[in-house]
């Protein structure tokens, strides 16, 4: 019953907004042309934004700051029985979804999705977000040069969220 609601949830949505739109008499390809326009303007405006977080990140990952940041952190967290492989994750899902994604498939190669890791891993990254990023692009797009306290309550929920899925899946599976 759900499938059948959701695979038409789309195309109805759609349908519903074009008959919306000729009842008004909104003409339709004149506001697609716009939106898509304006869309095209924040892209390019967003170029530098997102140039300057690859670059953070990369600088992060190859000057080996993030294995200096593991190893130090590592004896805290292995008494806090946190997984020490899952670190790297924890630290790179708030900055970047496809290097987070990539330690993942990693530890999966490694570990298997299957395991004990994998389930954490697999849970951590569904419950967390590219915080960072979010941040960067989305208030890059409208100019908003002070955060205030999204950058905390982001990063905050971040580990909240790290530290819940190590929680449930000990709590679930238990090792």
């Amino acid at each position: 019953m759900i499938a059948e609601i959701s695979s038409f949830a789309l195309p109805l949505s759609l349908a519903m907004i074009l008959v919306v739109a000729v009842i008004r008499r909104v003409p339709l390809y004149e506001t697609f042309v716009l939106g898509a326009k304006d869309g095209f303007q924040t892209a390019i405006s967003l170029i530098p934004n997102l140039i300057g977080m690859m670059v953070a990140v990369s600088v992060f990952r190859t000057s080996g700051a993030l294995n200096l940041v593991i190893h130090a952190l590592s004896p805290i967290f292995h008494y806090l029985r946190f997984p020490p492989e899952l670190l790297p994750i924890a630290l790179l899902r708030p900055i970047s979804g496809a290097s987070s994604l990539a330690l993942v498939t990693d530890l999966f190669k490694h570990h298997g999705p299957d395991s004990f890791l994998g389930k954490i891993a697999s849970t951590m990254q569904g419950s967390t977000d590219t915080t960072l990023y979010v941040l960067t692009v989305y208030f890059g797009s409208v100019g908003i040069k002070n955060p205030r306290y999204a950058v905390k309550v982001g990063l905050w929920s971040d580990l909240i969220s790290v530290i819940a899925s190590v929680f449930a899946v000990y709590l679930i599976i238990g090792k």
